[in-house]
């Protein structure tokens, strides 16, 4: 049985993966940071052992390292997803919140790192262990047609870089990195206008993850699978 931690699983792609790998048979251990509030995560328990519901505050440096003491036990497949968009103002030039800016790099990019180093035994213990990096095509510095955005794209350029030197250090430990785009999804990040749903989003995303391997780690990937530039 796949054992998969997801991060961010409460509500939209995070909820939708959640679902999907528990369709399939996979133990899921799904992470967010309000459980008590989680009622749509706590919905999908099929009440055989197969779910289980952790705490897990990207933003809080030791959570990584409670939650792997929690989880416990080798893992396949690390779906780091939690992530905030930043503000809907101040990301405009002449109207960057440095608070803002700090926050939304520490949950963005610091926190999959810590995350990483505290899974990366757990991982190496599955014998081919896999870390999911949900990132953007706004981190992108070459699709970066349009401007704005200072912080997000930031923060995904910076997990993106992250992703990058993951890859190549984890490598030598059997586990393979992909860094996703889930494209424009109808969530409450992404709108309503958004082009597909996250179920959507989830099945082509769980398409990838599992075709990943050594051979193909480190790429930057849109969900569709088409190959994102830097």
């Amino acid at each position: 049985m796949t054992c998969i931690v997801i991060t961010g699983a409460n509500r939209g792609i995070g909820l939708e993966h959640a679902r999907l790998w528990l369709e399939t048979g996979a133990e899921v251990h799904a992470a967010c940071r309000t459980p008590d509030r989680a009622d749509a995560l706590k919905a999908l328990d099929p009440g055989d052992g197969q779910l289980t519901v952790h705490a897990y505050d990207a933003a809080a440096p030791e959570a990584g390292k409670a939650l792997a003491a929690a989880v416990g036990k080798p893992v396949d497949v690390l779906l780091a997803n939690a992530g905030v968009m930043g503000p809907r103002d101040g990301q405009s030039l002449g109207n960057t919140d440095p608070g803002a800016w700090v926050d939304t790099l520490k949950i963005n990019a610091l926190g999959p790192l810590l995350l990483a180093e505290a899974f990366a035994d757990l991982l190496a213990a599955s014998k081919a262990g896999k870390l999911v990096l949900q990132s953007s095509r706004m981190g992108s510095i070459s699709d970066n047609t349009s401007g704005g955005y200072y912080i997000y794209r930031a923060s995904k350029a910076a997990l993106n870089a992250t992703g990058r030197s993951l890859a190549i250090d984890l490598k030598p430990h059997g586990i393979a990195v992909a860094i996703l785009h889930p494209g424009w999804v109808r969530t409450d990040m992404g709108g309503s206008n958004g082009l597909i749903s996250a179920r959507e989003s989830a099945e082509t995303e769980k398409a990838l993850i599992e075709a990943l391997t050594l051979e193909n780690t480190g790429e930057f990937r849109h969900q569709s699978g088409e190959f994102l530039a830097w």
